[in-house]
Order: structure tokens, then C-alpha cells, then sequence
């Protein structure tokens, strides 16, 4: 699977997170995903709503444009981006 895919709604972004790190930031392509560090643990779902936030400003769209389809409990994500294509996507997030 490519980091991103188009989806009937938008994008979907394939995420490797790594929560509770020094630093909060999308690190860059790691394989077929997106590494992205959060400060916030893997509790309760802080990190996860983290990784949304963070991308939902990188992409300059609402955070509830940004939803969480697979991964809840595990560090490789797939996060739904409603409203823009792959390439508009990969173009915000300095991919292409």
C-alpha cells in the first residue's frame, strides 16, 4: 500500500506513529508510511487524536476533516483526510 490512497471522501494517509517521544513531528516517509512522533502516550486514544491534529494543521483542513479508519491500538494507522485528493495531500505535506 502507498502512503497515501485515494478514498471516496478524500485520502487515506498510512501512519507509523511513534507516541511518547521528545518531539512532536512528521518525520517523513518510513517504508509505505508516514512517521509521525507525538509527545502524547498511547493511552485512551491522546495519542491518536495528536496525530490527527498535528496532520489536520500540516494539511490545513479541520481536525474533524481528519478521522481514524484502522490501527486504534497499534503504531501503523491509516487516517481517513476528507476533501482532498492523494496529490493535493502529498503536495501539502512536501511528498511529491
Amino acid at each position: 500500500m502507498p502512503i497515501i490512497e485515494p478514498h471516496a471522501a478524500g485520502a487515506v494517509v498510512a501512519v507509523k506513529v511513534v507516541p511518547g517521544a521528545s518531539r512532536r513531528r512528521i518525520v517523513g516517509p518510513l517504508g509505505e508510511r508516514l512517521k509521525v512522533t507525538v509527545r502524547r502516550p498511547p493511552e485512551k486514544g491522546a495519542a491518536n487524536r495528536a496525530v490527527a491534529a498535528m496532520l489536520a494543521k500540516s494539511l490545513a483542513v479541520r481536525v474533524s476533516d481528519v478521522e481514524l479508519l484502522r490501527g486504534g491500538a497499534r503504531p501503523q494507522k491509516q487516517f481517513l483526510v476528507r476533501g482532498l485528493g492523494p496529490d493535493e495531500v502529498r503536495r501539502r505535506l512536501g511528498l511529491t
